[in-house]
């Protein structure tokens, strides 16, 4: 549980942070929360992001990387500021669909991939571009359910995904099933889901638990230190916190405790609290920002402590 002494210092932060902050460790009754989440889109983080729209619905003029961006050798650095990357940040800050109607119209005339030239929202081939395509498709109304085909399909034997398989990779990778599962499942939970999806979803958790979340299946020793490394934003990077985050939400949709496999990802994760309570920030990936929207690494981070608090309540309530 979130002590005292932390409650005011967490209820100090932008409407985002809050309105979770209220709904997940607090508990206060829906329209506490409510009424804080609808100030995501005319203050702060929201509607400093919803300011940067473009007149044809995009964000620095892309669908994954800025319009002009240099792809060569010395400038592979990847970028935040481009449309899916706001989508994604506005959908994880509980922005009402509302205040971008309009929007999934204007993304399909006017949004292309970077691949191919493909149009917006018929995904592309990475597994982890297409399962955010999904989310923000969901949040926004616009028809995804052929890329949800496409995820389903192009899980691999091993039971996971792997963002490299158009390069001839047939091993999943712990970064692209974390992400793939967390499309699935807000498919899941926004139509039912179909038995091939649920199917599918299932097969992806288990490659993950069946290592513990973080080991390997080979040798048992931990897959890489990054597993432990805690930053956020997320992105796209895996951790045993983004992990747990998933499989905390999933628990909840499907009505089942968590599973016992996650013991030694959970301990990873308590581990990192600080004896006041909080998690520090990590070192966040390198790129291009908009803004600032975290404290620097080595500070102590509101939203870790929100995540690393309310995955440990989940867990200590089984």
């Amino acid at each position: 549980m979130v002590t005292s002494a932390l409650i005011p210092w967490l209820r100090d932060s932008d409407p985002a942070l809050r309105w979770q902050v209220e709904r997940d460790l607090l508990h206060e009754p829906p329209e506490v929360w409510e009424a804080t989440r609808a100030r995501v889109a005319t203050e702060g983080f929201g509607a400093r992001l919803l300011a940067l729209q473009d007149p044809d619905g995009q964000w620095a003029g892309g669908a994954f990387f800025p319009a002009g961006h240099d792809f060569d050798a010395a400038a592979r650095e990847q970028p935040w500021t481009a449309t899916t990357w706001t989508l994604n940040s506005l959908r994880e800050w509980g922005l009402d669909a509302a205040a971008l109607r309009g929007t999934a119209e204007l993304l399909d005339r006017n949004c292309r991939w970077e691949y191919d030239n493909l149009p917006y929202w018929g995904g592309e081939v990475d597994c982890c571009i297409n399962a955010w395509t999904v989310e923000n498709g969901l949040w926004l109304g616009a028809g995804i359910t052929g890329i949800v085909d496409w995820l389903v399909e192009h899980r691999l034997p091993d039971g996971g995904w792997n963002c490299e398989w158009v390069e001839g990779s047939t091993r999943s990778s712990f970064h692209s099933t974390l992400n793939s599962l967390k499309g699935l499942l807000a498919y899941d939970i926004a139509t039912g889901g179909t038995e091939a999806t649920r199917a599918a979803r299932r097969g992806g958790e288990e490659y993950l638990l069946r290592r513990g979340l973080f080991r390997r299946l080979s040798t048992g020793e931990p897959v890489a230190p990054w597993v432990g490394r805690f930053a956020y934003p997320f992105r796209w990077f895996y951790s045993v916190l983004n992990a747990a985050e998933y499989f905390r939400r999933a628990a909840l949709f499907d009505g089942v405790p968590p599973d016992p496999r996650m013991a030694e990802a959970i301990e990873l994760v308590r581990a990192a609290r600080q004896p006041d309570g909080t998690w520090l920030q990590g070192r966040t990936l390198p790129g291009a920002v908009w803004f600032e929207v975290d404290v620097p690494e080595g500070k102590p981070s509101k939203w870790l402590t929100l995540s690393g608090t309310r995955v440990l309540d989940w867990w200590d309530a089984r």
